[in-house]
């Protein structure tokens, strides 16, 4: 047994990695400041785990936070692109300030090694498809931005101080837990609230934008095998399927599935939206034996059972 501490582990991603980790038998401590995250998501694991309320960015809670723990799961973040054009300064501090203190305190506690969770938002609109990771990064947000800052870092602490850091570039995760009454949620959660409240959900742009849509699960996976896969210190990995679809076409799987004949309302591009992003997960697969084994259909069709059923998606 082995002891994990999940930032943002009240979160989307961060809840369900958490999860995995006690069903696996693991010692996990979870640390959130519940900005966005909310304590209901850890239901289920509650009385298996230690919380820790805090703000990571302060470097007392940070080495609370790692303190006797052999790996982190850094997720703690403001994942939104929106939000990180409205607020800068305030993302700023949750993904570029936190990271660094939770580096350091790593560092400074001994840690075995440290996932930080980064984003595919660092390839900003670079045409080519797949996204392989050693592409140059364009990022065009200060999100986007903040996440190759924290990338960036880790790969340093790695090569200066020993500390072993790997990345994990996420693209579109998408499953339950996902927050819908957030402006900031992803667009399924958002699309799948629409459509069983009966309303018109917007499409920014003409919709044939594609994504790389990732179930959760898989990136629990691939998580937890960048925790665990020896000689991998200080090295990226794209964590999604390697496929990608348009907007438009989500939607009119998800108004097969919901049986709902509403349109969208389609309204003006977002700033800082990319058009297209797949990953390319070769590298992936050869190191880490990744391979994503849920569907997209079968994913969103357990998306929308659990928003069916679970009042907190309303």
């Amino acid at each position: 047994m082995a002891a994990y501490v999940v930032t943002g582990g009240a979160g989307f991603i961060g809840s369900h990695l958490a999860e995995a980790l006690v069903a696996r038998g693991h010692r996990v401590r979870v640390v959130d400041s519940l900005v966005t995250g909310h304590r209901r998501n850890l239901a289920a694991v509650a009385k298996a785990i230690e919380f820790i309320e805090g703000d990571l960015a302060e470097p007392d809670v940070a080495r609370a936070a790692v303190s006797g723990m052999d790996f982190v799961l850094h997720q703690a973040a403001i994942p939104s692109v929106p939000r990180s054009v409205a607020e800068p300064a305030f993302c700023h501090r949750a993904n570029v300030e936190a990271t660094l203190q939770m580096l350091i305190a790593s560092r400074d506690a001994g840690v075995r090694r440290l996932v930080f969770a980064g984003s595919s938002s660092v390839y900003g609109n670079e045409p080519t498809q797949p996204k392989r990771e050693e592409m140059p990064a364009d990022p065009l947000t200060p999100y986007a931005l903040q996440k190759l800052v924290g990338e960036q870092y880790a790969r340093m602490f790695t090569s200066l101080y020993g500390l072993e850091t790997v990345t994990t570039r996420y693209f579109n995760v998408f499953g339950p837990r996902q927050d819908p009454s957030s402006p900031y949620s992803g667009v399924i959660s958002i699309f799948i609230r629409a459509l069983l409240d009966g309303r018109r959900p917007a499409i920014y742009g003409d919709g044939e934008q594609t994504r790389d849509f990732t179930y959760v699960a898989t990136v629990v996976d691939g998580v937890l095998r960048a925790c665990e896969t020896p000689g991998v210190a200080g090295r990226v990995f794209n964590i999604a399927t390697g496929s990608r679809i348009s907007i438009n076409r989500l939607y009119r799987v998800l108004q097969q599935l919901t049986g709902s004949g509403i349109e969208p309302v389609y309204e003006a591009a977002r700033t800082g939206d990319v058009r297209d992003s797949q990953a390319d997960i070769s590298r992936a697969r050869a190191v880490l034996g990744f391979s994503p084994d849920v569907r997209f259909e079968d994913g969103i069709a357990r998306t929308l059972a659990w928003a069916r059923a679970e009042p907190a998606a309303r």
